[in-house]
């Protein structure tokens, strides 16, 4: 089709379509990421010093806290809340691991407009419950929640493949990235701005209600879900039909545990490829906030605006390279230069002792992840039939929650056993190996039948 030919009404309702999509995603990412400049902060606050209280939080962090200061770090609070947060990060994406096909699934039978407003609604109780936080088990409360109704990116993706040929297919699922980068932009920026707003030095007796220093981020991101779940009731249409929709009889078993088991070597070579790929970035991500912290001296607000360069970035890659490069390039070369980067990034990271040559890595990593991410997605759906998307992509992004759930918890011990260096130079040693298998990736096709 020429750029002169008027487009039909299928393709007007698909633009529509996808600009719904972008702003539900964008919605539920910065609300999701507002969280992450507050890690170290959040830590400091609710962890007990040494062996604690005698609280039960405290019998658990006691031989922790012992183990770091016979490691002789120099700031052995420091490096307990590294480890400690690295199994507070693992919790929250093993729950998406298990989740995340399993809404696509569903979503496959019922839909996907029932499955967003279920999650959605799901995030807001999570949102509510850190709001209340005063007591770190609610915090863990509110994690475990947000973790099972993650998975509705898996939904989202779906959505955008029922609404995209074949051929547009990378094409649209960038627009997944840009909202992610965006997501990564304003999230971490408003975390890092309200968390200045104390509500318990502002509201008397405030701490008597459950509150915290961090429930102003926790109001801003329930405001966002909220707003999200009527924007997805008012305007979101559903983009599967019931003529394409499986039945329950079609599936046998947990999606969760087809993660190497589906259909095609193609798609099992991908989601392996992912997999690897997240173990380092996860791990990265994390830990980044603490590195920057140990390194530079960054406060939350600090950590806000780093997220906000690195987003910046993500939107230039997915939003102009993935975009115009994805058809005369192809979504393979793409992803392979994506995971190079990702290499390079990592080593530069380890050697990082000023502030020049740390967000010069930042911006390698983002081009990494921007071109990595949405290349693999859309060749996961390229390889799949049109009648198993939601599945098929639910098991990749839980091939990336599988990650998460252990990249975080094997990051934060590499940092506290042995150091942010030799951390990093572990991830850049993760990623040669999916750079390699995605050398043998098959060319997908493209041609509708």
């Amino acid at each position: 089709m020429s750029a002169n030919t008027p487009q039909t009404p299928a393709a007007t309702k698909s633009r529509r379509t996808l600009g719904i999509i972008f702003l539900t995603l964008f919605l539920d990412l910065v609300g999701f990421s507002i969280i992450f400049p507050l890690f170290p902060a959040m830590l400091d606050y609710y962890l007990p010093n040494g062996a604690g209280d005698g609280s039960l939080l405290g019998q658990l962090i006691a031989p922790i806290a012992s183990l770091a200061e016979r490691s002789g770090a120099e700031d052995p609070r420091f490096m307990t809340a590294v480890l400690f947060g690295g199994l507070l990060g693992s919790l929250y994406s093993i729950l998406q691991f298990i989740c995340a096909p399993l809404w696509g699934a569903y979503s496959d039978r019922v839909g996907r407009r029932k499955v967003l407003l279920i999650t959605i609604s799901g995030l807001a109780l999570s949102y509510v419950a850190w709001f209340f936080a005063a007591s770190f088990w609610i915090l863990i409360l509110a994690r475990v929640l947000g973790g099972i109704m993650g998975g509705n990116l898996s939904v989202a993706t779906a959505a955008v493949a029922d609404t995209t040929s074949r051929e547009k297919r990378s094409s649209g699922l960038a627009i997944i990235g840009i909202a992610f980068g965006l997501g990564f932009i304003v999230g971490p920026a408003i975390g890092g701005l309200f968390s200045l707003i104390n509500l318990t030095e502002l509201i008397p007796n405030a701490e008597r209600f459950g509150l915290n220093p961090f429930s102003m981020p926790a109001l801003v991101s329930l405001t966002l879900a909220v707003i999200n779940l009527v924007w997805v009731a008012r305007r979101f249409e559903e983009t599967l039909p019931e003529e394409k929709r499986g039945q329950p009889s079609e599936r046998k078993g947990l999606a969760v545990f087809k993660l190497f088991q589906t259909p095609t070597a193609a798609t099992r070579r991908t989601n392996l490829v992912y997999l690897l790929y997240m173990l380092a970035f996860s791990g990265m991500e994390f830990t980044l906030t603490f590195l920057a912290v140990e390194r530079f001296g960054f406060s939350p607000t600090k950590n806000g605006m780093m997220f906000v360069f690195i987003g910046f970035i993500l939107i230039l890659v997915q939003g102009g390279i993935v975009r115009r490069l994805a058809k005369p390039v192809g979504e393979k070369r793409l992803a392979v230069v994506g995971l190079a980067c990702g290499t390079v990034a990592f080593l530069v990271l380890a050697y990082a002792l000023n502030l020049g040559i740390f967000f010069t890595a930042l911006a390698i990593m983002a081009l990494s992840i921007g071109l990595c991410s949405p290349t693999l997605s859309a060749l996961v759906s390229l390889y799949s039939n049109e009648q198993e998307q939601g599945a098929a992509l639910g098991i990749f992004r839980s091939a990336g929650s599988l990650a998460r759930a252990i990249g975080p918890l094997t990051a934060a011990m590499l940092y506290f056993a042995y150091g942010s260096k030799s951390a990093y130079l572990c991830g850049a040693l993760v990623i040669i190996v999916p750079f390699f298998m995605a050398l043998s990736l098959p060319k997908p096709e493209k041609v509708e039948a």
